[in-house]
This record gives C-alpha cells, structure tokens and sequence, in this order.
C-alpha cells in the first residue's frame, strides 16, 4: 500500500475512533470533513501526499470557509480548485449548523487563512507540485466544534474531559503521518499545533527522528497576522532553514 493511501486509511481509522466520543454544550454542532467531504480530502492525500516530505506544516482544526468547504487543510475555495486543481462533491455533515452551511465548492465566503497559507505558498513555489516534492500540510484535529450561535470553539477550549480523548485518537493520527511521511520537521501551524506535536511525538524528537517548532498562524484574529503574516512566516522558515532556494535542500 503507497504511503498516500496509508495516510487515507489512518484518516479513516480515526474516524472510526471520533465516532463515539461526545461534546456537550455550549457546542451543538460537531462536523468531520474527514467523514462528508471525504472524496475531495483523499484526493488531495493521493495526490500530494504520494511521498516523504522534508517538512509537515499541521494546522489546528478546519476552519468554516475552509477545510469545512472542501475537505482540504485550510483550503481557501477558490485556491483548491484553481491551484490544487481539486474538486469533489462534497456531500452534508449528519447535523447542519443553520448559520455554517456547508456548500461546498459552491461557497463564496473567503477563508482567511487559508487564502494567506496557500496563496504565499503559490507565490513563492508557482507550481503544487515544487511544494509537495518536500512539503505536506495537514490538521491535527479534523473536527469542527460549533456553538448555537455559530461562534467555533477551537479544541483547546473543551473541557479536559472531553478533549482529552479526542487528542489521544488524534496523537495516534499524527504520529502515523509522521511516521509515513518521515519529516525532518513538524511545523505547527500556530503554537497550540507545535504543542500537540510535542505531546505527540517528543519520543521521536528526543531520539533526533525529527524537529518541532511552529509559524504564526495566519488568523485574522491574530493581530500579528494582520500586520504582514507573509513576511513574517517568510522570516520564521528562513532561521529554521527551510524558505532558501524555493524549498529546496542546500
């Protein structure tokens, strides 16, 4: 079995494993992209998640313009479908939120993001197949966490009792894609990211397998982002050594 299809499976094993695990309120909706907009998700594993990358870039959870639309890690709508060059149908979550419809590709809303990631990533490789030869991107946590009023609760903010067995389903789901994907670097998307790679995988770090920092994360909620988040994750690659000639190893 290739290691893209090793990672689909892992996908759906811990779907198996979230399947019984319940959040109580204030959340009242809980979707999985893994789950509905599974056939767009596995084609972007297929496709770019084929071999060993240098580095994984791991994001938190999906956002609801994004991986919520079309199944991809901060997958901004239009920047899948014109620069992944991915499209799927993406079918309902069981419990639709009545203010986070999911439509699919037919979703007009920007996610943030997801437009910041992969648009400073398209500026600076030009083609997806220069970042995917040594770099993959992936959540740690498929699922998305809604309130009545539609407000996200973003993981960390669960009670202990409830997110702690959804971070050890998703510890296993990490740890097999840095497995797979053998990188020399995890970078978390943001600090709660890093933070769940090092509960995750210290073993691995502590034995040289591989390195764990993180980027600013580019939230619009994040003021920081706001003021230039490009620069600034330009900046951060660059002092752990993996921005220099497009990507590529010196």
């Amino acid at each position: 079995m290739s290691i893209a299809k090793k990672i689909n499976a892992a996908g759906r094993k811990l779907c198996k494993e979230l399947e019984s695990i319940t959040v109580g309120l204030p959340v009242t909706h809980v979707y999985n992209p893994l789950e509905y907009a599974r056939k767009a998700h596995e084609a972007y594993v297929l496709r770019y998640g084929a071999s060993k990358k240098r580095a994984l870039f791991l994001g938190m959870n999906p956002g609801p313009w994004g991986m919520v639309q079309t199944g991809v890690p901060f997958g901004e709508v239009a920047l899948v479908r014109d620069w992944l060059a991915i499209e799927a149908t993406i079918e309902k979550p069981q419990r639709e939120h009545p203010k986070r419809p999911v439509k699919g590709f037919a979703c007009t809303r920007s996610e943030v993001s997801g437009k910041r990631l992969w648009g400073a990533i398209a500026e600076h490789f030009g083609e997806p197949a220069a970042f995917f030869e040594d770099f993959f991107v992936a959540n740690y946590c498929p699922l998305v966490f809604m309130e009545e009023s539609g407000r996200n609760r973003t993981p960390d903010k669960l009670p202990a009792h409830e997110r702690e067995p959804i971070f050890a389903a998703c510890d296993g789901y990490l740890r097999k894609m840095v497995t797979l994907l053998e990188p020399e670097l995890v970078i978390g998307i943001g600090k709660f990211a890093e933070n769940r790679t090092w509960e995750a995988c210290r073993d691995m770090s502590e034995s040289g397998q591989v390195r764990i920092a993180s980027i600013l994360h580019p939230s619009p909620a994040n003021p920081r982002a706001n003021a230039g988040w490009a620069g600034a994750a330009a900046e951060q690659l660059c002092a752990l050594g993996v921005c220099r000639g497009r990507g590529k190893k010196e």
